[in-house]
C-alpha cells in the first residue's frame, strides 16, 4: 500500500490509484502515438515499450483534481471539482473536443461547466469516456462504501457528462475501483458493478464482460469494444474486463490493455487506476514510474 506521513488510509488508497492511473495513461498515450507500435503484452520491464519520457494526458490531469478535492475537503465537493478542472486546464493534455470547448467557454463568459454540459449534443449530454477515465481514485477512496462511490461518481460525471451512458461509465469504474481496493474477487467486483450501474449500453457491455472471463484479449476487445468510438460503452467494459482478469498484476493488465485498445491511454488509465488502488504503488514497475512524468505538486494540500 502507498503511504505518506500524515496521509489517511482513504487518501493513501486514492493516491495509489492516481499514480496507477497516471503511469498507465502516460505509457498508453506514448504507445498510441508511437510510430513503431509493438505488442506490449509479450514483454516485461520496459522491453517492447517506447523510450521515455512518458507524458500523461487529460485523463490524469482531471483525476488529479478529483484527488485534490477529496484531500482538501474530505469528500467530493462538486463546485470545488468544477473549479479545479478549469483552474488546472492545460490545452497541451489532449482534452476531448467537447470538454476542451466547455472549459474555454467558462473562461470566455463565466458559465459553469455543469450548465454547459447540459447543453452539449443538443441537450442530450456527452456519453464519452471522459467521466470514467478520471474516477478510479474516488472509488479507491470509498473502498468501504461502494454505494457512496456510485453516488459521488454520478455527481462528478455530471459536471461534464450528463448523458446517462457517460454517467454509467463513471459509476461502473468507481464501483469497480472501490471493490478492488476492498479486496473483492474479480467475480464479486463485476457483480457489484452490475448491481449499481444503470441499465443501458454500458451495463450491457459489462454483462458481456462478466461472461468473458476465459476469453483472449483479442476476443474480449472484439466483443466489448476498443475505445475507438471514445464512448463510455465502447471503453469501460473492456477496461473493467482487463482489470478483472489481471486484478493483482498491474503490469500485465496495462500491457494487455495496450495490446488491444485503440483509445490506449484511457483504457490503460482506467484499468491501471483500479488495480493500483488495490495493491498500492508497489504494483507499478519501478522502471515505469521512473519513465513517467511525475504527478503535479498541487494534488496534495501543503
Amino acid at each position: 500500500m502507498w503511504y505518506q506521513a500524515g496521509v489517511t488510509d482513504r487518501l493513501a488508497r486514492a493516491m495509489a490509484s492516481l499514480l496507477g492511473t497516471a503511469v498507465a495513461d502516460a505509457l498508453g498515450d506514448t504507445i498510441e502515438h508511437s510510430a513503431d507500435r509493438h505488442s506490449p503484452a509479450d514483454h516485461t520491464g520496459t522491453e517492447g515499450l517506447p523510450a521515455p519520457p512518458w507524458r500523461w494526458t487529460d485523463d490524469t490531469e482531471m483525476a488529479c483534481s478529483v484527488v485534490h478535492v477529496l484531500a482538501v475537503h474530505g469528500r467530493l465537493d462538486v463546485d470545488a471539482l468544477s473549479e479545479s478542472f478549469v483552474a488546472h486546464y492545460d490545452e497541451q493534455r489532449n482534452y476531448g473536443p467537447g470538454v476542451d470547448a466547455m472549459i474555454r467557454e467558462v473562461g470566455r463568459r463565466g458559465a459553469s461547466l455543469g450548465n454547459l454540459a447540459t447543453e452539449t449534443f443538443g441537450g442530450a449530454g456527452s456519453w464519452g469516456n471522459g467521466a470514467a477515465m478520471r474516477i478510479a481514485p474516488l472509488g479507491a477512496w470509498y473502498y468501504d462504501d461502494p454505494d457512496q462511490a456510485a453516488i459521488d461518481a454520478e455527481a462528478s460525471a455530471a459536471i461534464t457528462h450528463t448523458h446517462r451512458e457517460g454517467i454509467a461509465g463513471a459509476v461502473a469504474t468507481a464501483v469497480a475501483a472501490a471493490q478492488a481496493a476492498a479486496g473483492a474477487t474479480p467475480a464479486d467486483m463485476i457483480d457489484a458493478v452490475l448491481r449499481r450501474t444503470p441499465a443501458g449500453t454500458v451495463h450491457d457491455g459489462l454483462r458481456d464482460a462478466a461472461n468473458l472471463a476465459d476469453a483472449s484479449p483479442t476476443e474480449a476487445a472484439e466483443k466489448l469494444g476498443t475505445g475507438r468510438k471514445l464512448s463510455a460503452a465502447d471503453t469501460v467494459p473492456l477496461a473493467l474486463w482487463v482489470a478483472a482478469t489481471h486484478l493483482d498484476d498491474y503490469e500485465r493488465a496495462v500491457r494487455t490493455a495496450a495490446s488491444v485498445a485503440e483509445d490506449v491511454d484511457t483504457v490503460c488509465a482506467i484499468a491501471g487506476g483500479i488495480i493500483a488502488g488495490r495493491i498500492g504503488e508497489s504494483a507499478i514497475p519501478a522502471e515505469w514510474r521512473a519513465a513517467s512524468e511525475p504527478l503535479p505538486d498541487w494534488v496534495l494540500p501543503t
